[in-house]
């Protein structure tokens, strides 16, 4: 449960820091791709960081979130695991 604080509070404020650089809708989907691999054995840090680098890959008028549009493009995925040393 500490956990699962700690991600919400982490989503809170990326949000609120990702929304200086891009747009709600983006902040969203960032904070949505965090909650979403909460399971992960991942530092917060690396795990904005491949967020965000996924959703900078996306188009903009993309419907899918980041956790589905990965795995349709696993090629993106393998670049934003080694740009945010994720892998």
């Amino acid at each position: 449960m500490k956990i699962k604080s700690s991600l919400a509070l982490f989503a809170g404020v990326l949000m609120s820091s990702t929304l200086a650089f891009a747009g709600a809708d983006d902040a969203a989907w960032i904070a949505k791709c965090v909650m979403d691999n909460a399971k992960e054995n991942v530092a917060p840090e690396v795990m904005t960081k491949y967020c965000t680098c996924m959703n900078a890959k996306m188009d903009d008028n993309e419907t899918l979130s980041i956790t589905a549009w990965e795995q349709k493009n696993p090629a993106q995925m393998a670049a934003c695991e080694k740009e945010s040393g994720w892998k």
